[in-house]
Parts: structure tokens; sequence; C-alpha cells
């Protein structure tokens, strides 16, 4: 264990904001790998490289996801920094925790592991970060005689996660939570076992307001919506007019689609032309609510950048009823992985599959009739024949 100073990594506490050397030093106090972690990172710092290798694949029996290895190159000045693998814990929908059990899990944790947690990945998982080799499989059975899982990693069906949804929320048009256990339940063999072209994210948003960033970092985006007019109480309108809201600047001026109107007495909403942004819902929550006629809309295909840009998800299905058991919502899932299965290329996510292989094949083997809400622009190439054209001929 080594008792290097860190006067680099000492400029990170300083300042107003809150310093992760600071917690890590604190940490260090009763862990020789958090401890060994601060040395190699000021070495990383002094010598303006990395000190992380890839070092082989490491897991535990049975799975193929839910460890990400992490080996250091400078095992031999900081052992406790050797093995630092991380593992991915799967968290309940919408991130419920009992303080029992969060107990239970970090005193599991500092049996084992460095004791630094993040809450929570991008994907969802509650990460922790620093385990040796040989803790991996103890660690593992005690995460599961507790009844903890774990998440997914590598190229299989990642961790589904999902907003607070009907629990916390009053715009909610269908219940994240259930649909997101369900999801996990179901698909636990693409879950812990990479055979997919590469990672498939699930994210359930319970309204358009889409807390989950949904549309943003989800191959696979289910989010709230109704299909029938927005409800609105008159009275409570004139109430927010009389305490001071300005409604013509503050919400029909700032409506995407220009479909609300307001006359000084009566709030009036073009439904038809409505995209379900919430603006004017947010604005004036005890006026306006969702529809009544509740399901989700389907998009797929957002990503982060990494072999191409980033890519926001694009509508595939504009309303479906969710109600268990889902059946609908599943079919559609696994028509949607046995084409990718077929044609995505290694380390090819679901959205540039279909860019590269092309929406109307996509639809077709999929098995859905194109419309027009699966369009992102107006086409500008009038070299563009349809298969009905050369039917016709």
């Amino acid at each position: 264990m080594s008792d290097s100073k860190t006067p680099l990594l000492d400029e990170l506490e300083k300042g107003k904001w809150p310093s992760f050397v600071k917690d890590l030093k604190k940490l260090a106090q009763r862990s020789p790998k958090a401890k060994d972690l601060l040395g190699q990172l000021e070495l990383s710092y002094k010598d303006k490289m990395t000190h992380w290798k890839h070092g082989g694949i490491v897991g535990v029996k049975g799975y193929g996801g839910g460890v990400i290895g992490r080996f250091s190159d400078a095992g031999d000045q900081f052992p406790g920094a050797a093995h630092f693998h991380t593992v991915r814990v799967n968290q309940p929908s919408g991130w419920f925790y009992t303080s029992t059990a969060l107990r239970e899990l970090m005193d599991i944790w500092d049996k084992y592991g460095s004791g630094i947690v993040n809450m929570h990945g991008s994907t969802g998982d509650l990460i922790l970060l620093g385990v040796d080799t040989d803790n991996l499989e103890p660690l593992f059975t005690d995460l599961s005689n507790a009844d903890w899982d774990l998440g997914g990693s590598g190229s299989d069906a990642r961790t589904p996660s999902c907003c607070l949804g009907p629990a916390r929320c009053e715009f909610a048009c269908y219940d994240t939570l259930a649909l997101t256990y369900d999801i996990t339940m179901t698909y636990q063999d693409e879950l812990h076992r990479p055979f997919f072209p590469y990672k498939w994210k699930f994210k359930m948003a319970g309204c358009p307001n889409d807390c989950v960033a949904s549309i943003a970092r989800s191959d696979f985006s289910i989010i709230g919506i109704w299909r029938d007019n927005i409800r609105i109480d008159q009275d409570e309108i004139k109430k927010y007019a009389d305490s001071g809201l300005n409604i013509a600047a503050d919400v029909v001026n700032k409506c995407p689609k220009n479909c609300v109107e307001w006359d000084g007495k009566a709030l009036k909403i073009d439904d038809e032309g409505c995209s379900k942004c919430m603006h004017c819902i947010n604005v004036m929550p005890k006026a306006l609510r969702p529809g009544e006629d509740k399901g989700a809309c389907i998009l797929i295909g957002a990503k982060a950048p990494i072999v191409e840009g980033a890519q926001l998800s694009s509508v595939l299905v504009p309303f479906m009823k969710l109600e268990p058991p889902y059946d609908e919502l599943k079919s559609l899932i696994r028509r949607i992985w046995d084409f990718w299965d077929e044609f995505g290329k290694a380390r090819e996510r679901i959205g540039e599959c279909i860019q590269r292989i092309g929406l109307g094949n996509f639809l077709e083997k999929v098995g859905l009739d194109p419309v027009p809400q699966m369009v992102l622009q107006p086409r500008d190439n009038p070299y563009i024949f349809y298969e009905e054209y050369f039917e016709e001929e």
C-alpha cells in the first residue's frame, strides 16, 4: 500500500465545488484499495496518461455481463489498484430503495470491495467500483443470497430503467415501474448473456417530459402519451390569469405547433395539431391535464457518439396501449431483435443498422406499416420511386 503524497490531486480540493478527492481521502482512511487508487491517480496526473489497461475479460459463473474488468499497469506500486473491477447491480424500478436494503448492500460491498459507489451509472445501475478478481464470485454469491442481481454490460440488453412514474408523478400515462420490472424479469437471458451485435437500452418515461432522457440515450424509448384531447379546466385557467400569469406570452407564444389560443376569457387547444410537448401543461398543471386515453409512443435508435455521431430516437409506433402482460410490445421487441441479429454488424446499434439497411426495409422485416410520424424530414431527392410505382408499371 502506497504512502505517496498527492499534490496534484490536492488542487482538485480547492474552490467552492465538492471534490471526489476529498471523499476518496476520507474513504482511504479505512480502505487500502481507495488509498492505492489515490496513489495511482496522482501518478496518472503526473505522467499525463492513464495507468488502466485491458487485462482480459472477467465475470461470474453463468453470466456474460455485469462485470467490467479493470487492471492497473502500476500494480507493483499500488497493489490495491492492481485489480479494480466494476460490478453493475440491477437497480429497483424508479430507484426506490429502503434504508435497510442499502445498508445490507453496503455491508456486502465493504466486505469484498473498495467501498466506492456510484449512484447511479448512465444506464441506471448501482455501480460498485473496485473489487479483486478473487472476490468476484464471493461478492456475487452474497448479493444473490440477498436478492440482488447484476445488471447488463457488453453486447446485451442493458439494465432497463424508468422514471418514478405513477409513484410520484401525476402526469404518468402508464405504469413505468410495473413495465420496467416485467421487462427485467422477461429478458433475463438477454440481459445476462451477450449475444447481440452491440448494446441495447430500454428506458421508460411516463410522459413526454421524459425525465430519464430516453429519447437521447436509449435504443428503445417507451414514452407515455395520450391520444385524446388535453383536459382543460377553464376556471383554473382564469385563476392563473388573475394571479398574473401572462398566458399569451408564456403559453400561447411558446407553443411549438401554434395550436393554443387565448382570447382573455377561454383557452382553446387544437389537439389535432398538438405534438404533446407538455409545455402548456407544465406551466399550468392545475388547469391542464393529459387526456384520459393513455398509452405510450415507441421510439427507436438513440445513441451516443461512438462509431458515428450522436443520434436521437425517432418514432416507430405513434401510440400503443400498455397493459399487462404487454404482449403487443414484447412481440414487437422480438421481431426487432430477430432483424438486428440477422442484419446487424458487430458494434452497430439498432439505429445505425436501420440507417444502413433503410427504414422501408426495416419496417417490412418487422411487420410494421409506414406512417407519417416516422418521417424525420421532407425528402429532398426527386429521384425516389416507390414500390407501388413499379408495381403499376
